[in-house]
């Protein structure tokens, strides 16, 4: 074998009280499609801002094109052909998207001008060779989160990176988006540029790699030829012990008793004439590719946009929500699926998190916070839930993924809702921890709790839902029992729509 594009020796990485990674060896070969694998806290995200100049280590070396190097910041890697494509995309959403396209390398004129005329020309190319339609005038904060990752690409391509680093690239995209993408990697590799692939999205992993890596605890466990590999093995490797089953099983079966009832539901943008119906201790999932209406449907259930027209029945009594607090109220909660954004206050300890949501509850009589009455709360839910955390007032931005979203669950859970609207609630975290929030929503079902659940990972909505209403272009297109669930009978809904 050649001379590997890039290697890493002996890598080794310390944050106070914490040992990210421990003498780590990693390789990639030019235009080679690498997996790195891990559960969230394994040291990946560390070990990639090591190889992008954010992060310098401890100890070890670094290897470029058989030449040992340092990485000094990220315009340092990205001098050197290294690009990293962050999951968090790494954007100004004010400017346009060829401003992004071009930020800090833009195109001038002998005068020392930018040059637009020559960097639209060239955006051109680049969007061309993707072959993506982007409004290069947009605002980038308006555009999907698709075509932002592209130009994410585009940026690689035209700093002419030799390696590309993606970090969790498909957990916004659709089925469709996803082929696209994994399309343009394989021509990327085609052409002798390597990249780095982490995903928690085992299935894609086998798509798109030639090898796989696997981290554990800061360690180096194990590598597989991806076409050797089962994933068995990976999730062995990954949580260092077998795991049969990546679903839990319901213990009981919903009640025929109707809880909700939504009737001809309309709003923004695009939601038109929905009805269903939910049972008590029932998971419905809300199946349909991304933009087909399930996140905008939740909104206006919630209250936190309009509905124009359409009744909600809770319990025979027809309600009116209006805001999010209403909702509340009524026994209604909702996860988003942006728990950083839209869930969590990342600087607050995990008490202040828990118990945002029920002040009143956790009140004494002259309107102050009862801090024993929170620790109370707070430390009955990081039991029930098994939160991994020091204590109730460590920070929340210090937890992993896994943790942070189990802090965003009993948050709601505190509420004592009785219907329970979680959004992608197991989007960006890791094998083992979407096990544990699986048995979380089985078992909260299993006690009566109505749940609807909205996922783009089909393997989650088939083994967790009773039933699933298929959604596409803001309508209900069929509603599915239980035996007629499957990944094949969604999908052909959706696209005979």
């Amino acid at each position: 074998m050649s001379e590997p594009l890039l290697a890493l020796k002996h890598i080794s990485k310390s944050f106070p009280g914490v040992k990210a990674l421990d003498d780590i060896d990693f390789s990639v070969q030019k235009g080679e499609v690498v997996g790195l694998l891990g559960e969230n806290g394994a040291g990946k995200s560390t070990l990639m801002k090591i190889i992008s100049g954010v992060y310098t280590p401890d100890s070890g070396d670094i290897f470029w094109q058989d030449k040992k190097i340092k990485l000094k910041s990220i315009m340092d890697a990205q001098e050197k052909g290294i690009a990293i494509i962050f999951q968090e995309l790494n954007n100004c959403p004010n400017l346009s998207a060829l401003e992004n396209l071009f930020l800090g390398h833009e195109i001038r004129t002998s005068a020392n001008f930018v040059d637009f005329r020559a960097m639209k020309k060239k955006a051109k190319e680049i969007f061309s060779y993707l072959d993506v339609q982007i409004p290069l005038e947009k605002p980038v904060g308006k555009l999907s989160v698709a075509l932002q990752q592209m130009i994410e690409i585009g940026k690689a391509l035209l700093a002419n990176a030799k390696l590309i680093i993606m970090d969790e690239p498909t957990s916004s995209l659709t089925d469709k988006e996803v082929q696209k993408l994994f399309q343009i990697v394989k021509e990327l590799k085609e052409r002798g540029i390597a990249v780095i692939f982490i995903s928690h999205k085992l299935e894609e992993v086998f798509i798109i790699t030639d090898r796989i890596v696997v981290l554990r605890d800061g360690k180096h466990v194990g590598e597989l030829k991806t076409s050797a590999a089962t994933q068995d093995e990976l999730v062995a490797l990954m949580v260092g012990r077998e795991m049969h089953s990546f679903f839990s099983k319901r213990t009981k079966e919903a009640s025929d008793e109707t809880i909700l009832k939504i009737e001809n539901f309309s709003g923004p943008p695009y939601i038109r004439g929905v009805s269903f119906y939910l049972r008590k201790g029932e998971i419905l999932g809300l199946a349909g590719l991304i933009g087909a209406g399930r996140t905008e449907l939740a909104l206006l259930m919630i209250g936190a946009e309009q509905k124009t027209s359409g009744n909600m029945v809770l319990h025979g009594k027809e309600i009116d929500v209006r805001s999010p607090w209403q909702a509340i109220q009524h026994g209604i909660a909702y996860l988003s699926e942006d728990r950083k954004m839209k869930s969590l206050v990342l600087q607050m300890p995990v008490r202040a998190n828990i118990t945002m949501a029920i002040h009143s509850a956790v009140t004494g009589t002259l309107g102050m916070l009862d801090r024993k009455k929170e620790l109370e709360v707070t430390n009955s839910f990081i039991r029930l839930l098994d939160i991994k955390t020091s204590g109730p007032e460590q920070t929340v931005n210090n937890l992993s993924g896994g943790n942070q979203q189990k802090v965003v669950l009993a948050k709601w859970l505190a509420t004592k809702p009785s219907i329970l609207i979680l959004d992608e609630p197991t989007r960006g975290i890791d094998v083992h921890a979407k096990a544990e929030v699986h048995k979380i929503i089985t078992d909260l079902a299993d006690k009566g709790t109505s749940i609807i659940l909205i996922s783009s990972e089909l393997p989650e909505i088939v083994a967790l839902s009773d039933r699933v209403v298929v959604m596409h272009e803001g309508q209900v297109k069929s509603v599915l029992e239980k035996k007629d669930i499957s990944q094949e009978n969604i999908m052909s809904t959706v696209f005979s729509a």
